[in-house]
């Protein structure tokens, strides 16, 4: 099925010789005019800026060229139909710092919610062959002292969110980097296919509906012996039958020292204390590192509107997996596993409702 599935997928990218297909390039060395035409097609130095330049109520797809540099650019993406090409996964980034406490322009502080690098609100987002960073030192700021005034008591920085407009998004051989609340998936369906994420708090969380299909679920070592974090916080609506699903993909470790069973597969999350948002995450024949333990899961509290704080327990979402294996494979009363028949009932057909990712042509 894997097979067939990813085969849908064009993972050719067309050469930057063939531009007359792009409907910009973005260049961080250009030094020209921004959208003048360079070999017949607008060139410009920021992607923001290319972005201002596509059709607002879309048309036919658009795919802006990036070529390898790092762009500091916070960007919205609200037209449809749009795709970052990058020249190269590794040396095409994407990077802003801003944190849930970073003040914000127009006053106030971002909050997770404003914290992003990137976000999507608009339908068929495509991204390919590039990094998506949020680069808020979060290190830095965790060794301040808490009596240090300048120290984010909230740390959340997000790299990329899938916001209220989002649908069928597609990602391929893209890196998402952060630390805590890397992907925030709020809204839509999205597809990350040879995806390399990197977290360790909740780094892969929200509301929308997700497959990852053959990516790299990479924990970073906080230093802790015991709690280095968790990979998911997911907060599917109850209505819902599916939210994140893990499959033939690998649950990594940032460096062999880390602790093992010291990372937990996910918690529920009730934003609000929200009684409807009862969380979805499956693991389908995955591989995990030993820093996943017997515990599996854990819990999660939220604040209702009345000030009171509500625990949530993992066996009251629901958490699954099927053919797990590796060290992270350990058998536990806490971690439910699904019978055969049960886990052919969760595809990424299934998930995505019958949206195939677009073959990019």
């Amino acid at each position: 099925m894997v097979a067939t599935f990813a085969a849908l997928l064009a993972l050719t990218v067309t050469p930057a010789s063939q531009q007359q297909s792009y409907a910009a390039i973005v260049d961080a060395r250009y030094k020209g005019n921004e959208g003048d035409s360079v070999a017949g097609v607008p060139t410009y130095k920021s992607i923001g800026n290319a972005l201002s330049g596509m059709t607002a109520n879309g048309g036919t797809r658009a795919i802006i060229f990036i070529r390898k540099g790092r762009y500091r650019e916070k960007l919205t993406v609200d037209r449809p139909r749009i795709t970052f090409r990058g020249e190269s996964r590794d040396s095409t980034i994407i990077t802003y710092d801003a944190a849930a406490d970073t003040p914000s322009p127009g006053g106030g502080r971002y909050g997770t919610r404003g914290s992003f690098t990137l976000r999507i609100v608009a339908p068929d987002f495509r991204a390919e062959n590039l990094t998506i960073e949020n680069s808020f030192d979060y290190a830095s700021n965790a060794a301040k002292p808490d009596s240090d005034k300048t120290k984010f008591r909230n740390p959340q920085a997000v790299a990329l969110m899938a916001d209220l407009g989002s649908d069928r998004a597609t990602f391929v051989n893209v890196k998402i980097l952060g630390h805590q609340d890397t992907l925030f998936i709020n809204s839509g369906r999205s597809y990350f296919y040879k995806c390399y994420v990197a977290g360790h708090v909740d780094f892969i969380f929200g509301a929308g509906r997700s497959v990852f299909e053959d990516c790299d679920i990479v924990s970073l070592d906080r230093g802790s012996r015991t709690n280095n974090g968790y990979v998911t916080a997911a907060s599917t609506p109850v209505n819902h039958r599916f939210g994140f699903l893990f499959f033939r993909s690998r649950l990594k470790k940032e460096n062999p020292s880390m602790a093992p069973g010291s990372v937990t597969l996910g918690r529920p999350w009730h934003p609000f204390a929200d009684p409807d948002a009862v969380a979805s995450v499956a693991f389908i024949d995955t591989w995990m590192d030993d820093h996943i333990g017997a515990k599996g899961w854990d819990r999660m509290s939220s604040v209702d509107s009345t000030g009171t704080r509500i625990w949530y327990e993992p066996s009251s979402a629901r958490f699954v997996e099927f053919g797990t294996r590796g060290p992270g494979a350990v058998a536990s009363p806490s971690r439910r596993v699904l019978t055969a028949p049960q886990a052919r009932a969760i595809t990424p057909s299934l998930v995505l409702d019958g949206w195939t990712p677009a073959v990019q042509r």
